[in-house]
């Protein structure tokens, strides 16, 4: 069972738009309405496998419910945490083009008392858990040490954890050790303080990361693929993607095919890749299944092709 937080989820209404036109009355084609968050998409991935998953999350207020009933409709277990705020509601505006704006509301303040609740319930929900997924931004009255309290007592009761989230939060984690992180490039470059125009720099950062207290790190790079560097080894991965229709909720979706398959290892690397790379081949935030995976598209090498330039540097 995979276990997944997310402290800041959201109620996601995307509207299909021929062109955005500021200022004008816009008339969508068409509509949905989505469970978001990073936590929350990686247990609708783990489902959409096939895989028992549970999601503990702050709810409140009529979105609260909508995407507990939503999540509940995708087959999966939510334990939720009642808040005194309206859980967010996030906007997209999905051109024909392609070109995708996004409207991201804040999200309710929690109280010191909502925010040991959470806690406690990530500790209750735990018992039997494979893997303990931490994503995203924290919400309003969460410090940056938040997430690393949660690494702390996830490994006094013994589960592994990953985590997923950036700045700060990210930062304070890593002294806690947690046992996985999962940056893309622009988090990587952050945590590190340095420009990646090779694989080979962004092998580096991922050493320094582990130096920083990560105990493995997969690091997505986007169309470049992923670098997974832990005790054991470096291990370069790519997979070939036909035709990109949306990346929406592709790093979660690799993420959860990375936990799926043991969380180690160049196996996992390319679950991680054939998850990702599926993803994106399909519409708005749907997660694939395993019918969608091509495991033959996935190339992983622990010959690591350090020169390589980058497609998409971050400077």
């Amino acid at each position: 069972m995979i276990l997944t937080v997310t402290p800041n989820p959201s109620l996601d209404r995307t509207y299909e738009v021929p062109a955005l036109e500021r200022g004008e009355v816009n008339r969508a084609t068409g509509e949905r309405v989505d469970p978001g968050g990073k936590g929350v998409n990686v247990s609708r991935a783990v489902a959409a496998a096939g895989r028992r998953t549970v999601a503990v999350l702050p709810l409140g207020g009529a979105p609260g419910a909508v995407v507990a009933e939503l999540l509940y409709a995708q087959g999966i277990e939510v334990a939720p945490v009642a808040v005194a705020g309206a859980t967010r509601s996030n906007i997209a505006l999905a051109e024909a083009d392609g070109v995708l704006t996004k409207i991201n509301a804040p999200g309710p303040q929690l109280t010191v008392a909502e925010q040991e609740l959470l806690l406690e319930t990530v500790h209750r929900q735990s018992r039997g858990a494979d893997w303990i997924a931490c994503c995203g931004s924290l919400p309003r009255g969460l410090a940056p040490s938040w997430y690393a309290e949660l690494v702390e007592r996830a490994h006094i009761a013994g589960v592994r954890i990953a985590l997923d989230t950036s700045g700060p939060a990210l930062a304070a984690a890593l002294r806690e050790r947690p046992d996985v992180v999962k940056p893309n490039a622009e988090e990587l470059a952050e945590a590190v303080g340095c420009r990646l125009t090779t694989v080979g720099d962004a092998v580096k950062a991922a050493e320094e990361l582990r130096g920083m207290g990560a105990r493995t790190v997969l690091a997505s790079l986007g169309a470049d693929g992923q670098v997974l560097v832990d005790e054991h080894g470096t291990w370069f991965g790519t997979a070939r993607v036909d035709v990109v229709r949306s990346n929406v909720g592709a790093g979660d979706s690799s993420l959860a095919g990375f936990l799926i398959a043991g969380g180690r290892g160049p196996e996992a690397l390319a679950s991680a890749l054939a998850h990702g790379a599926a993803a994106v081949q399909t519409p708005g935030s749907v997660m694939p299944t395993p019918g969608d995976l091509d495991p033959a598209a996935v190339t992983v090498t622990a010959t690591v092709p350090v020169d390589r330039a980058l497609k998409e540097p971050v400077t």
